[in-house]
């Protein structure tokens, strides 16, 4: 068995070469061979190649594009009024008590502007004649434009899709706001600017400031969106210099709106004030952020009511607090509380409207009516002519008071429609008697 299985004992042998015939059964490896005499050297090694160097790759420094002219530092600009960061959101002569950051600390960046910043404002060093600026300002403007260019450059520039908008926001009328319009003068005679938020409560302002600091000139006005025209002569090339705020600077701190007690009241009287305006019906004029009827309609509801609630929900109290106190000066009256974006504004004591409106008359600065005609409003609620149906407006006392009637002619019946549909109302017997009932008082 064990001559039968010879064969397999060979295959578990192990191979011996004799070192003297190596270099003949490998002439190969032989001529790789290196000068080791080690005999286990492995057959096959890599031999050593000489690899090429890897080229540093050169790079190329693109020259830079032809960079402008520095602008040299401070800037001087010849404009004639004070820089501000909001034109038309603030009172110059309202001084703060204090600062909530450094009034070192100018906006304009420093060393960047040869004026001086105070904390509200960079007054202008050199006083300029005001002849002198209304003379360069109608050079600039040439000969007034004939209605069918007016007409062609507001059907260019009114619509939504204009290209030429600016959005003028809760800020107002700012500085670099004017760097905008400027630009957009470049390639376009007029600018689209659409008003939002609490400036809209008084556009008369917003149009004088953006005339005044602009330079141009409004063409188109309707509600909350205005056309702003370059002039004639407008050179692009010689437009002013306008130093650019580089970030907004903190409000400063100002005395407080809403005092403990009203001036004119006791403390029991603000308070009952207060709750009488919290539990009236509020005013929704505020809701879609254009609030440009919303003076007249607080001066209507004063005619009848001594205590207005304005509801200022998704306003926002930063936002509510400025409504109030446009409020106060524009109407006038005297907001008494903020709480939970409400505001409650009173319309203050008798003596003090007197002052502002003639007794039994209207003023035509302000629109407001004389006391006659607020006595005769409140006394035509008490007797339910215009409580109980309110669809009826008082045309004989808020319209008619406008075109100077007399207190006789305001007490046609005939006067008293439906604000909707222009209809007398069968309420017309309740109406006589309440005229018949004010010509007894009248006599």
């Amino acid at each position: 068995m064990l001559k039968l299985f010879s064969w397999r004992r060979s295959t578990y042998q192990t191979l011996t070469l004799n070192p003297a015939v190596l270099p003949l059964l490998c002439p190969s490896r032989f001529l790789t061979q290196s000068s080791s005499e080690d005999i286990y050297d492995p057959p096959f090694s890599p031999t050593s190649k000489t690899l090429n160097p890897k080229k540093t790759k050169t790079k190329t420094h693109k020259k830079p594009p032809a960079s402008k002219p520095d602008v040299k530092l401070p800037i001087k600009s010849d404009l004639p009024f004070d820089f501000r960061y909001s034109y038309s959101e603030t009172n110059p002569s309202a001084e703060p008590i204090s600062f909530r950051e450094p009034p070192r600390f100018s906006p304009f960046g420093p060393g960047r502007l040869d004026r001086r910043w105070t904390g509200t404002c960079a007054p202008a060093e050199q006083t300029v004649d005001p002849a002198t600026v209304a003379e360069e300002r109608k050079a600039v403007l040439g000969d007034p434009l004939s209605e069918e260019e007016v007409a062609e450059l507001v059907e260019r520039y009114r619509h939504s899709d204009c290209g030429r908008q600016i959005n003028l926001g809760k800020g107002g009328v700012t500085h670099n706001i004017l760097d905008d319009i400027h630009n957009h003068w470049k390639r376009a005679e007029a600018v689209r600017i659409k008003c939002l938020g609490v400036p809209t409560l008084d556009m008369d302002n917003v149009c004088f400031h953006l005339e005044d600091k602009s330079g141009g000139k409004i063409i188109y006005r309707n509600i909350n969106i205005l056309l702003l025209y370059r002039g004639r002569n407008y050179d692009p090339k010689n437009r002013p210099l306008i130093p650019l705020m580089l970030w907004k600077p903190y409000a400063p701190i100002y005395p407080k709106v809403v005092k403990n007690v009203a001036d004119g009241l006791t403390f029991e009287e603000t308070k009952e004030m207060r709750n009488r305006g919290l539990n009236c019906s509020p005013s929704d004029e505020t809701q879609n952020g254009v609030y440009v009827n919303v003076v007249e309609r607080v001066r209507e509801a004063f005619t009848i009511e001594e205590v207005v609630r304005l509801d200022c929900t998704h306003v926002g109290t930063s936002d509510c607090k400025k409504i109030g106190v446009k409020l106060r000066d524009l109407v006038p009256c005297v907001p008494i509380l903020f709480k939970d974006e409400q505001i409650i504004l009173w319309r203050g004591k008798k003596d003090q409207e007197q002052d502002s409106s003639p007794v039994g008359g209207t003023d035509r600065s302000t629109g407001r009516l004389g006391e006659t005609e607020k006595e005769l409003t409140y006394m035509a609620k008490c007797l339910g002519i215009l409580g109980h149906i309110p669809d009826l407006i008082p045309l004989s006392l808020l319209e008619g008071c406008k075109r100077n009637m007399s207190i006789k002619e305001l007490l046609n019946p005939d006067l008293v429609v439906c604000s909707t549909y222009g209809k007398p109302k069968k309420s017309a017997t309740r109406a006589s008697f309440g005229t018949w009932y004010f010509s007894m008082l009248l006599s």
